[in-house]
């Protein structure tokens, strides 16, 4: 378990455990952050806006605005723990980065953001917390955001399905691998690292929050690859695909 009681951490260092807490579960995770900076290089000009879904503590954001100094990002997330680190972490960024509260699930989520344009979209990790249903909606909604030719990135596990047997055990054995070893070298788990982040100072509300916000919405059932594929076609994207997998884990690309 972390120790909650030393020296409180900034912004920064919540973010690296967070890093290595999510290198655990997530096995090259550096090599899918690296796959969508280079579409994002190899397809955009060198000032764009990006728009980075259910954001997190800032890891992607802070990535992207890290690897192009002329890019705005714009990073939303709906819990409030996350955001105050997200907020802490891009702050560094000034005026090229905002971070607002924005809950995916409501049907008006994008008005924020209409009349801006937003050259790319993208997520990690994170969107798998929505049904199928409200992905669909999700994906509908920024179909109408995004002008042509921008692009949605978004890296996740996308499970097999369920008559892949051999494909399932094999991302089984692997995740349970990677685990191990990310934890016997020190890596907190989910669990201990909201508890490390909660106990810190100011964040007790912020954690209560996040309980309130989240307690009637469990953890939903992963999508498998061509669901998402499938629905983003239907949303009105015109090209879909994938730029990277690694057994069970994929970065999906829609063209608007």
């Amino acid at each position: 378990m972390p120790d909650t009681s030393t020296t409180a951490l900034p912004p920064q260092a919540l973010l690296d455990r967070w890093d290595a807490q999510q290198s655990a579960y997530i096995a090259h995770r550096e090599s899918r952050f690296e796959v969508m900076l280079d579409v994002l290089r190899l397809h955009l000009p060198e000032r764009f806006h990006a728009l980075d879904l259910a954001c997190g503590p800032g890891s992607l954001a802070a990535r992207v605005l890290r690897a192009f100094p002329g890019a705005r990002v714009t990073a939303v997330d709906h819990d409030p723990l996350l955001l105050r680190i997200a907020d802490g972490v891009l702050g560094a960024y000034g005026e090229r980065a905002a971070v607002r509260d924005t809950d995916l699930v409501r049907a008006d989520w994008a008005a924020p953001l209409a009349g801006e344009r937003i050259d790319a979209v993208v997520s990690s990790t994170a969107l798998h917390w929505l049904s199928p249903a409200q992905l669909l909606a999700v994906y509908t909604e920024l179909a109408a955001l995004l002008p042509p030719g921008a692009v949605f990135l978004n890296a996740d596990h996308l499970r097999f399905a369920p008559a892949e047997e051999t494909l399932t055990a094999l991302s089984e054995r692997h995740d349970a691998e990677v685990q191990r070893t990310a934890f016997a070298a020190g890596a907190d788990t989910w669990d201990e690292w909201f508890a490390l982040a909660a106990a810190q100072p100011g964040m007790a509300p912020l954690a209560d929050e996040r309980e309130r916000r989240f307690a009637d919405r469990p953890p939903q059932p992963l999508a498998p690859l061509h669901f998402h594929l499938s629905a983003l076609r239907t949303a009105g994207f015109s090209e879909v695909g994938t730029v990277w997998q690694y057994l069970d884990d994929y970065v999906v690309l829609a063209r608007r």
